[in-house]
């Protein structure tokens, strides 16, 4: 016999030798039991939910993102895109994976200085501006170009350093609508651009006007064919690719009645003769091309039209049958790709600001545009250290017409934007405050008139800005918030205001968000200040804070 002694030292027990062996074997085999359903949980279930969220999902950025063109340098990828009438333009992203994606550059600082673009004399180009982008890299220089209906030009931007310039621009007559620019292997550069009838027109070895005495060239007559008759968008959005020594021609279409459908078009010669077919039919999924990562793995980049959050890029997986690109998982558009997963927008694309700068910081950090031209004599940040300022230059009418509204995208599936106004300089007839931009907007903020100031919210739903609430408020600062609920294309905002800071209140009704053709562009978080009666009056922005959840 032993003798046991507990930890307390309150008893003891006398317990046979045989007896303490068999509580040890019994003990022992319940633990390995207890251990064997704890890793079998691990590997069948728990490590099953850290597998699937170890990867990749579609959408790859869940905000307005589209007309991307992809260039691999080594194994960074840079990718441009549109922003249209927002200043600085074509934006430029990079990433190392193809997923998680930064902001870190602009093609342009203002495209042109012309009264649609500037806001001025009752003009704008909203849903214009620059369009869809073609990005390269040859010989140690970047090639951004683009094309705009507002200048009648195409644009060419180039730069030694894609992130930190400086650009180089020329532009030229005329507009060469979505083309793709292509640096070929003997030593000559093209343009492949159009819709439905697609040409070729050849420019100068530095890419800097057309060659002259060279004529444009019908290269595929009738580009839409492989998607039928009955077409309602003609073939365009051309990238152009070459692969094992054959050029690949990737084209939008969208046939009547059914969806917005990849083509692509190969040919040995850029003259052709071309052949095409169709590549890819799935949830609308279209317009981009092909890259390819080191390991020699392919991907389509493509985007989605997903109502007000904008169009939002898209990875498909490509393998290669027959000298033909295949795209999708039997033909669809996969959720889950085998990539590394994302880790958000924030601080990449979209990021809070608290107006603070450092030495050598950028003004305004690369996240933010200016809603047209901004007026750079009538905003600042450092008349009040810690606050971005915007004075009201003239009297304005509506408030697409205002001058330096600064904007941020907004994103998906939800999010928020909140920020703090100081309206103790208004004039009378100033409003200033938050709004979700598009062409049926919604707005909360001060208002100042006849003495009094209050807090309002405005909606634009029906075309028209209707004042849908009005609280009569006491104080100069006024915080307010915008939250945008885009899951499964809901699209609804919904404005808050506060006096505290604190303590949030609803204003207003839901604002139903559209994404309309005529603005082209997902919604936007706004920050504006505009007079209706006379101009000089200023408002002060302590910060802007965005997040990826909203108030349920």
């Amino acid at each position: 016999m032993i003798r046991y002694t507990n930890s307390n030292n309150d008893h003891v027990n006398q317990i046979p030798m045989t007896s303490r062996i068999l509580i040890r074997t019994q003990t022992r085999r319940f633990l390995q039991r207890i251990f064997a359903l704890l890793v079998l949980f691990f590997s069948a279930g728990v490590t099953s939910v850290f597998a699937q969220q170890a990867v990749a999902h579609n959408p790859v950025i869940f905000a307005d993102v589209p007309d991307m063109a992809i260039v691999r340098v080594g194994g960074t990828y840079y990718m441009s895109s549109t922003t249209m009438h927002m200043s600085p333009g074509v934006p430029i992203m990079k990433s190392n994976d193809l997923v998680n994606w930064k902001l870190v550059s602009y093609a342009y600082d203002t495209l042109a200085s012309v009264d649609a673009l500037n806001l001025d004399n009752g003009e704008s180009t909203y849903g214009r501006g620059s369009w869809a982008s073609s990005i390269r890299y040859h010989h140690g220089v970047y090639y951004v170009s683009t094309f705009a209906q507002t200048t009648g030009k195409t644009h060419i931007f180039t730069t030694r350093d894609i992130e930190k310039g400086p650009w180089k621009t020329v532009s030229f007559a005329p507009s060469y609508h979505d083309h793709t620019l292509w640096f070929d292997d003997d030593g000559r550069v093209y343009l492949i651009y159009g819709a439905g009838k697609l040409k070729l027109v050849e420019l100068t070895a530095d890419a800097s006007s057309v060659k002259p005495g060279t004529p444009e060239q019908v290269i595929i007559e009738n580009a839409s064919a492989p998607a039928g008759t009955d077409i309602m968008l003609q073939a365009e959005g051309s990238q152009l690719f070459k692969v094992n020594g054959r050029y690949y021609l990737f084209n939008i279409v969208w046939p009547r009645g059914g969806m917005r459908t990849v083509l692509v078009h190969r040919a040995d010669k850029i003259t052709g003769p071309w052949e095409g077919r169709l590549v890819l039919q799935d949830l609308g999924v279209a317009q981009g091309g092909l890259i390819d990562t080191p390991e020699g793995t392919w991907y389509a980049y493509l985007f989605r039209d997903y109502g007000a959050v904008g169009r939002i890029p898209y990875l498909v997986p490509v393998k290669w049958e027959a000298g033909w690109p295949v795209l999708g998982t039997d033909g669809n558009v996969p959720e889950a790709l085998n990539l590394p997963p994302a880790k958000g927008l924030i601080p990449g694309i979209v990021r809070s600001d608290e107006f603070n700068r450092k030495k050598n910081d950028r003004i305004l950090p690369l996240a933010w545009q200016w809603n047209h031209n901004p007026d750079h004599r009538h905003w600042s940040l450092t008349d009040r250290k810690g606050f971005l300022r915007i004075t009201t230059s003239r009297v304005d009418t509506s408030f697409y017409l205002a001058k330096n509204t600064l904007t941020q995208r907004t994103f998906g599936p939800v999010c928020s934007g909140a920020t703090v106004v100081d309206a103790s300089n208004m004039k009378d007839g100033d409003f200033a405050g938050l709004a979700l931009l598009q062409r049926k907007y919604g707005q909360a903020g001060v208002t100042f008139d006849d003495g009094k100031k209050a807090i309002v919210m405005i909606t634009a739903e029906t075309g028209r800005p209707v004042t849908v609430e009005s609280v009569p408020i006491l104080q100069d600062i006024v915080y307010l918030k915008a939250e945008c609920d885009f899951r499964q294309m809901k699209d609804t905002g919904r404005f808050f205001y506060s006096l505290d800071g604190k303590k949030w209140k609803r204003i207003g009704s839901s604002l139903k968000m559209s994404y309309t053709l005529p603005h082209f562009m997902g919604y936007r978080f706004g920050l504006f200040n505009y007079a209706t009666k006379e101009p000089g009056g200023f408002v002060d922005f302590d910060f802007f804070h965005v997040e990826d959840r909203i108030s349920e």
